[in-house]
């Protein structure tokens, strides 16, 4: 029987649906803190807009780029909330954050060479190498700072091969907002090496502790700069599929011209939902991040009254990196807080090679139920 190649049999299952799974499986009430996604459903006005555009006739293809009233609200969008400032002719709509990251990936990595991301990282770029026949290089980051990004360690790693290196702010896992200058930093010493910086700001719309700004906002190379942004994260939309790269006008033609191949263009309907989340009413979404943002205090201040429990402060997404300061693997510590305590956590080994026993708890969850996934998880420890 014929196999599939070897680029496809070494990807890897993300540990977070490995969680998933098991939790699916489960019986009884668990407190399930392991995926990151909104608990808010998508706004009333952004529905009846694309009811709107199904009902009108709004259901065939679009350009590979996708619809230019999509493409100029991301352009708005980025250029008033980010700093960040491109023509529509600079940005393709994409299927979700994922496809304008792995669109990225194939447009900048050619096989045999390197991604370099700082770790911990998100486990899902790892397969994107893997799928455009390139190499993933984790370049730890320093725990005793709360993993917040250290330009130097990062610059020292890129080499001849280091074809794009990858930042993600806010972070997944960490909730870390990295510091605009060592972002900066980064940027000008990938230019040097004729490398890109592929900005990873999904969660970029919500932010606790300071304005947010992308990061070709403050960099003198930003051609050097590939943004990816989403409407997931920000605006309660995940089910949508509607994400977008930005960047030089030659590659964002080149990668629309990859898409006749691939998913040929974003969703019309959820194109038009786009327009809707981007240009209407702002009161739905900021109540959503002020609701975070109370949920991100909470998990601070439960964190701090856990003896042997620690966590780098998030200032952003809706993660927290928990340390539970035991000396195990973190799928053992997950699978046992689940089957003997009914709380369900992403472990953090998943997410690399930097903080193993690490635990990621998404607080994309009602306030009660944080608490109580506080207590079993107090309780889970204890009895460790």
């Amino acid at each position: 029987m014929p196999t599939p190649t070897e680029r496809v049999r070494r990807a890897e299952r993300s540990s977070i649906r490995v969680m998933f799974d098991l939790a699916e499986r489960h019986d009884g009430d668990l407190v399930r803190l392991e995926v990151g996604e909104p608990d808010f459903d998508t706004p009333e006005h952004v529905i009846d807009a694309a009811e709107r555009a199904a009902r009108g006739g709004a259901t065939h293809y679009t350009s590979n780029a996708g619809l230019p009233a999509c493409r100029r609200a991301i352009c708005d969008t980025m250029a008033t909330e980010f700093g960040v400032t491109h023509d529509p002719e600079e940005v393709v709509v994409t299927v979700g954050g994922m496809e304008a990251l792995h669109l990225a990936v194939l447009a900048t990595v050619s096989p045999g060479e390197e991604l370099l991301v700082p770790g911990p990282t998100w486990p899902n770029y790892a397969t994107q190498a893997t799928l455009a026949d390139g190499t993933l290089r984790e370049v730890p980051m320093p725990a005793a700072s709360g993993f917040d990004l250290d330009a130097d360690r990062l610059i020292e790693a890129m080499g001849d091969d280091t074809a794009a290196v990858v930042l993600t702010t806010p972070s997944n896992p960490t909730g870390r907002v990295f510091d605009p200058e060592a972002c900066r930093a980064v940027v000008e010493a990938a230019a040097d090496h004729d490398a890109y910086v592929i900005a990873d700001e999904v969660y970029l719309g919500l932010t606790y502790d300071g304005p947010a700004e992308g990061i070709a906002s403050y960099t003198g190379h930003p051609e050097h700069v590939l943004t990816v942004g989403s409407c997931s994260k920000a605006y309660a939309m995940t089910g949508w599929r509607l994400g977008w790269l930005a960047g030089d006008r030659h590659l964002i033609n080149e990668v629309a011209k990859v898409r006749e191949s691939t998913t040929a263009c974003a969703s019309s309907v959820a194109q038009h939902a786009a327009i809707a989340a981007l240009t209407g009413p702002r009161e739905p979404f900021e109540e959503m991040r002020r609701e975070f943002h109370r949920r991100r205090d909470l998990v601070v201040d439960r964190v701090a009254a856990i003896d042997g429990l620690s966590c780098p402060r998030p200032e952003g997404a809706f993660y927290a990196f928990l340390d539970p300061g035991i000396d195990d693997d973190s799928l053992s510590i997950a699978t046992f807080l689940l089957e003997e305590h009914g709380v369900v956590l992403a472990p953090g080994d998943g997410f690399g090679d930097t903080a193993p026993g690490r635990l990621r708890l998404s607080f994309a969850n009602s306030v009660d139920r944080l608490e109580e996934g506080f207590d079993r998880i107090e309780a889970g420890l204890d009895a460790y």
